[in-house]
């Protein structure tokens, strides 16, 4: 690490994980996260340019952000992402790069994706019928999406690929059997996500989410799973199929949060930094980088925002409030 002092939180966790939206525009609508007719997007100016992204995450990786995922909307859609990932792969603080997506336009954009230097690639994919695909998203995409896999497996250099589910009550409960039976036919890493209080209709309910123990006892009952040790600071429980054939993930920030060791932040595609998915307060990061302020300014803000870190989400807690800003605002 070059220089600067480790970035922690005020409640001693060093922070090492930066999600950064690089559009909040999407060529899905999926329920859970838009209305079908889409939201207002950001002008063109609003948006960080991938200079201003490059100049942050250098400075982050400087005080030990060392991994980096790009996130949306989808990120995909932004021109040319591909040059952004050429700006961060020469840094040296920089340990990871990896994107987070839909998968409809990654068989076009894949190679020059991996020469640019991205390393790991997470695909959103919530069922493995056509006709439930397109009654989440409302696109007509399977097909799509399953070639981009396919097209992503075939470098090598892109590993692990990881395939995220997010699980609703009365509609993920018909995929379960067929993702984990994907998870054992081919080589990606199936996880299944916690739906959240982040969607745009904010007709969040606790009753919508279906818990990860259930799921996984889904699973269990045809094929039965043992644990693998839980990393530090991954936000995924992971299981191993008995017969040794694969393994499936469970990402449970509802049932089983993980906050007590969150070493992520969030930029947002205009440069607002959040400390939370469900902050309700961000910090402007683009003022300052735009009104020519030096790298040592920018750190004490970066610092001062990162010192006031919440501790934990309270989606369990009576009276919490959902945030304004939709997941396709502030980039998963």
């Amino acid at each position: 690490m070059s220089g600067r002092a480790q970035l922690m939180d005020g409640h001693g966790r060093p922070i090492g994980d930066v999600r950064i939206s690089v559009t909040d525009r999407c060529n899905f609508r999926c329920q859970y996260c838009m209305p079908a007719e889409g939201l207002p997007w950001l002008a063109r100016e609003e948006l960080l340019t991938y200079e201003e992204m490059a100049r942050i995450v250098a400075l982050l990786a400087s005080m030990g952000v060392s991994d980096v995922r790009l996130t949306g909307g989808e990120p995909l859609v932004r021109k040319e992402l591909w040059r952004l990932i050429e700006l961060l792969s020469p840094l040296e603080d920089v340990h990871d790069i990896s994107l987070t997506t839909n998968g409809y336009l990654l068989r076009r954009q894949v190679d020059d994706l991996v020469r640019a230097g991205l390393r790991r690639i997470n695909v959103s994919l919530d069922s493995l019928a056509p006709d439930r695909f397109f009654q989440l998203t409302r696109r007509n995409s399977l097909a799509a999406v399953l070639d981009g896999l396919e097209a992503a497996q075939a470098h090598p250099e892109l590993r692990p690929i990881k395939v995220n589910v997010v699980a609703l009550r009365d509609f993920t409960e018909a995929e379960v059997l067929r993702f984990a039976e994907f998870a054992r036919e081919q080589p990606y890493e199936v996880r299944f996500i916690e739906f959240m209080p982040l969607d745009a209709d904010q007709a969040w309910d606790r009753d919508r989410v279906l818990p990860n123990a259930e799921i996984r006892a889904m699973i269990d009952a045809v094929y039965p799973l043992e644990p693998e040790r839980r990393e530090r600071h991954s936000t995924a429980r992971r299981w191993r199929f008995a017969d040794g054939r694969g393994e499936i993930g469970f990402i449970s920030p509802v049932s089983e949060p993980f906050c007590g060791d969150c070493n992520r932040i969030r930029i947002t595609a205009e440069g607002m930094l959040r400390t939370c998915l469900f902050s309700m307060n961000e910090t402007d990061l683009r003022a300052p980088l735009r009104a020519g302020a030096s790298d040592d300014e920018l750190e004490q803000v970066i610092r001062g925002a990162i010192w006031r870190k919440e501790l934990k989400h309270h989606i369990n807690d009576p009276g919490f409030v959902q945030p304004a800003r939709t997941m396709s605002r502030i980039g998963g």
